[in-house]
């Protein structure tokens, strides 16, 4: 797509890069302009556009899906036409499919098995409540994001089971070969019960890392799903546990009425399993080297007729249409099909002996049987007793199980219920609790980064502040136990946390001259801010007070800061020239200002009583609380104009103020 324009589709989707490719659609990433947020864009072939039965189901796929709102399905968001083909735009899951899992990883552990199943079984389950049946179950449609959550995609042969129109008709199947129901096979109708059974068959492969039937076509391997029973997931790997392995042939029985009936039934039990309860899918109890999965197929149509004409054209249109998980191989001779028949015939002969074995028939004499009883979630001494009264060998194995509590039985080997010989050995798994956990370093991190990170690994905390000069506050200096020390889970990991420098009282330097103020707080180990502040009662140059204040503990190594007087304020003087002697008066007293008043004889009778001149000027600043001399015109006379009186008067500004209309 480099040398070409980026195609669009329906102006909004843009697409990126192909990411995979199915029986009748591409899937691209693509970016939705509009929401500015990736999409999965799945696009029909344009052969299968022209064909209107294909486009209907094309329709119905992102109808059906679309009313599909669950943590576990891939959402479908939009569906259109472009260009004559077919779009459905669907939620963008990054990750890994189930089957690039199980290719990488091979089999999978028996919990995470059951965990991705029983999660599969909630969407399929919810897909059941609402009428819709998958029909094409597989680890390629089974998608896992980094954070470990499933999201089941490609509803894409999903078929409302309540409609009306009937767009398959019997005889045609859809689904990939490796994982049909036996009914799917035989081009019948399909219910809940065919996904848990395709479901089923992803779950022996995650258990075995195959799955149950394989051959070298589509035909020869949905001939397996109705004629054949599989090996049981244990003769394969042995470390799986007997109550998973009953749950997985229980979702794999030929005859649909002994499955599970719906997803959500499955997923209880898987959950059961988890807990180390009992589930409800029986055990096998299987003679030395047989293959003893009769138990679970018991009632099944073991002996059904080969599918008829309509079932094997609806496997081959299957094997021609459906991209499937498998390359193709290449087909044996007659001959290989002759002896692999051989092979089988010898094998079904030696599983007859060995249930006859089994079974005593062989025998000359029979010994006594036991039933089994149940000692799940019991002590395994309270087991032990039971298991040894009921004339059983228990034979106990400890395991880490972070989910049942420390010596307390939460498997059996055989199951509850199963009849054996007197004598028999019964395996009793019993939880050592949870794995021992290795303490992380955590000295030098923030304090909730430490306890976040511990939490996280099953640990608690215990925390300790001091004090430090050289550690920042909130910072881990100390743990016990130390880097590496491996603890049981819950264990309380010690953390010793800076509080930061400490607190020491701040000195008294009131009334002190500034640079001595400095040196003394020095002294105490605080740094210094200094500050003016004017004062009419603190002389210029002596502390006023400090923040914090004399005797408050502060933390050592912080500021304090310093309040120096600057003396007393200033304030602007009043222009009092041409006032009243008494005006002039009032106005410097009301300004905070004390008045001394001088006379200054004068021949314009107007003049009289009138400021001549002040001392500081209008408009100056002075020391508030400073004297303001006024000098006042007095009246004497044109023949004594000559003659200039001056008296100076330094009195209080109510005095002056008594006296402002004398004459001398």
């Amino acid at each position: 797509m480099s040398d070409q324009p980026q195609q669009v589709y329906n102006g909004r989707y843009e697409l990126h890069r192909l990411i995979a490719r199915g029986g009748m659609a591409e899937v691209f990433l693509a970016r939705d302009a509009l929401l500015d947020r990736p999409v999965a864009l799945k696009v029909l072939f344009p052969e299968f556009a022209t064909d209107p039965s294909f486009v209907e189901r094309f329709r119905r796929e992102a109808q059906s899906a679309a009313n599909l709102s669950h943590p576990n399905i891939v959402s479908v968001y939009d569906w259109g036409e472009e260009d004559g083909t077919y779009f459905i735009v669907m939620e963008y899951v990054e990750g890994r499919s189930l089957a690039q899992i199980i290719k990488d990883e091979g089999p999978l552990h028996p919990d995470r098995a059951a965990d991705i199943t029983a999660d599969t079984a909630a969407a399929l389950g919810f897909a059941h409540r609402n009428g819709v049946v998958h029909r094409d179950v597989k680890p390629g449609n089974i998608l896992i994001n980094p954070s470990g959550t499933v999201k089941v995609a490609d509803f894409g042969i999903a078929r409302a089971v309540s409609t009306s129109e009937n767009l398959t008709q019997t005889g045609t199947v859809m689904g990939t070969a490796t994982y049909f129901s036996p009914e799917q096979a035989r081009g019948e109708s399909v219910d809940p019960r065919s996904d848990v059974y395709s479901l089923g068959v992803v779950l022996y492969e995650m258990l075995t890392g195959r799955p149950p039937f394989s051959g070298d076509s589509p035909v020869s391997v949905a001939y397996k799903h109705v004629q054949e029973t599989p090996e049981t997931p244990r003769a394969r790997n042995p470390d799986v546990p007997t109550a998973l392995e009953a749950v997985t042939l229980k979702t794999i029985a030929k005859n649909p009425a002994n499955r599970y009936a719906t997803g959500e039934d499955l997923r209880a039990d898987l959950r059961r399993f988890r807990a180390g309860q009992p589930v409800t899918a029986e055990a096998i109890m299987a003679a030395p080297g047989a293959d003893a999965t009769r138990a679970v197929y018991a009632g099944t149509a073991a002996t059904t007729a080969v599918p008829h004409t309509g079932g094997t054209r609806a496997v081959r249109e299957v094997e021609e249409r459906y991209w499937d998980d498998e390359p193709p191989r290449e087909k044996k001779s007659s001959a290989a099909f002759v002896i692999a028949l051989l092979v089988l015939l010898a094998i079904l002969a030696a599983l007859l002996y060995f249930f006859t074995q089994s079974l005593g028939l062989g025998d000359e004499e029979t010994g006594a049987t036991v039933e089994t009883p149940s000692v799940l979630s019991l002590p395994a001494a309270e087991a032990t007793r039971i298991l040894t009264e009921a004339g059983l060998d228990p034979e106990i194995t400890e395991e880490p199980n972070e989910s049942v509590p420390d010596g307390t039985v939460f498997a059996q080997d055989p199951a509850a219920g199963v009849n054996v010989p007197e004598g028999s050995t019964v395996e009793l798994r019993v939880s050592a609790g949870a794995p021992p956990v290795e303490v992380p370093s955590v000295v030098g991190m923030n304090l909730s980064d430490a306890v976040s990170q511990l939490e996280g690994l099953g640990l608690s905390t215990d925390v300790t502040p001091a004090e430090s000069e050289t550690t920042p506050e909130g910072q881990v200096m100390s743990q016990e136990p130390g880097e590496g020390e491996e603890v049981p889970a819950g264990t309380a990991v010690e953390l010793t946390v800076s509080s930061g420098p400490p607190s020491v009282p701040v000195p008294d330097v009131v009334g002190f001259r500034s640079n001595e103020a400095g040196v003394e707080l020095g002294r105490a180990g605080f740094e210094v801010a200094f500050r003016e502040e004017p004062s009419d009662s603190v002389d210029e140059g002596l502390v006023i007070r400090t923040d914090p204040a004399a005797g408050a503990e502060h933390t050592k190594g912080s500021t304090v800061t310093v309040i120096v007087s600057s003396g007393p304020a200033e304030a602007e003087v009043p222009d009092v020239v041409d006032m009243s002697d008494a005006e002039a008066t009032a106005a410097l007293q009301k300004a905070g200002f004390r008045v001394a008043r001088s006379s200054q004889a004068v021949a314009d009778e107007s003049k009289d009583g009138v400021v001549l001149s002040q001392s500081p000027r209008g408009g100056a600043t002075a020391p508030a609380g400073s004297t303001v001399t006024i000098t006042v015109g007095e009246f004497v006379g044109s023949e004594t104009t000559s003659t200039t009186s001056t008296s100076s008067t330094t009195s209080t500004t109510s005095t002056t103020a008594a006296s402002g209309g004398g004459t001398g």
